[in-house]
């Protein structure tokens, strides 16, 4: 499986000729392929640089120079750099990631420019709107399940995440929490759904005023989604009952996906604070929820719902070890 959009680097010795034998010339082959003019300059005058545009839509960047070269692309690699070391925006020289990112951006200002006003979140996701699986079925995510908000439109579900990556509290763990997003091959609602919780709940930790660090590796083999201080968190997402062939009644959904979690992580870390977000279910079915307060077997838990207007309200089962009156409404 293809992951999030990285650089290759190559410290071989590049001309615009060989970028056209070894590079264009494969490409061509297979998909029908274009070398172009880049629609900016480099920062560093050393670099020259060229678009790759592929008759299928995909694209590829590449930027060289004497001893060094970087190629970005959500195409087919050419075999002459099939062995070359990957690294990040973060990780590749700032000259050229920032030139690769106001090209992949401008870009986007062409063919979705309303996810493209979105500034924070263009950017974050960056890696994966332009990725081979996830440029396809993260920007249909985004368009036509408003992130993950029932009875929003798009704008208003971008919003709500925009609020939080402007934040920046996310930055250093971009690659890590986009990708979860991005690399399904499939348009897998309920999975983008379930990451985009994961936001969510960093929303509701930021507002509270709370420090965090997200997918904890443990001992035990299980990766948590999020360590406030020494205490973890999990976090779960039922889907709402219109689309479960279980659980028919939003209550029941409540208590199945936290009865899930407490046979998996919560089994090998039951001091875990399991955050349930109902999200997915419409204001009826949380209306239900909240007037039942189901537990789940487990405590504490924190079952909540938010809104796109930046509102998140909920209710707790137990003794939370940390405080979230700030950030949480109750239901």
């Amino acid at each position: 499986m293809a992951g999030p959009l990285r650089f290759r680097a190559s410290t071989g010795t590049w001309t615009r000729d060989r970028v056209r034998s070894q590079l264009l010339a494969p490409l061509a082959d297979s998909f029908g392929a274009r070398l172009e003019e880049p629609w900016f300059e480099i920062g560093d005058d050393r670099y020259d640089a060229v678009r790759l545009e592929m008759d299928n839509g995909d694209l590829a960047l590449f930027c060289f120079r004497p001893g060094s070269a970087y190629w970005l692309g959500n195409t087919e690699t050419p075999e002459a750099l099939w062995r070359t070391d990957k690294y990040t925006f973060a990780e590749a020289p700032y000259a050229v990631t920032r030139w690769a990112k106001r090209e992949l951006t401008a870009r986007l200002e062409v063919t979705d420019p309303w996810l493209a006003d979105f500034e924070y979140v263009s950017w974050f996701f960056l890696p994966v709107f332009f990725s081979k699986d996830g440029q396809n079925t993260t920007r249909r995510f985004f368009a036509e399940d408003a992130a993950g908000f029932p009875d929003a439109t798009r704008e208003e579900g971008l919003s709500f995440y925009e609020s939080l990556l402007s934040t920046g509290v996310l930055d250093e763990h971009r690659y890590t929490m986009s990708s979860k997003l991005g690399t399904s091959p499939g348009y897998d609602r309920t999975r983008m759904r379930a990451t985009m919780s994961e936001f969510t709940v960093a929303k509701l930790l930021v507002d509270a005023g709370l420090a965090f660090e997200p997918e904890v590796e443990q001992a035990s083999g299980h990766a948590l989604d999020f360590a406030v201080g020494e205490h973890l968190v999990e976090v779960t997402r039922p889907e709402p009952p219109a689309r479960r062939s279980h659980a028919d009644h939003p209550v029941a959904a409540v208590r199945e996906t936290g009865g899930a979690k407490r046979t998996d992580q919560l089994a090998e870390h039951p001091e875990a604070t399991l955050i349930i977000d109902c999200t997915s279910f419409s204001d009826a079915e949380w209306t239900a929820v909240a007037a039942e307060r189901p537990a789940v077997g487990h405590e504490p838990t924190v079952v909540v719902r938010a809104r796109p207007n930046g509102r998140i309200e909920g209710y707790v089962h137990g003794r939370v070890p940390f405080d979230l009156t700030a950030a949480l409404a109750d239901a």
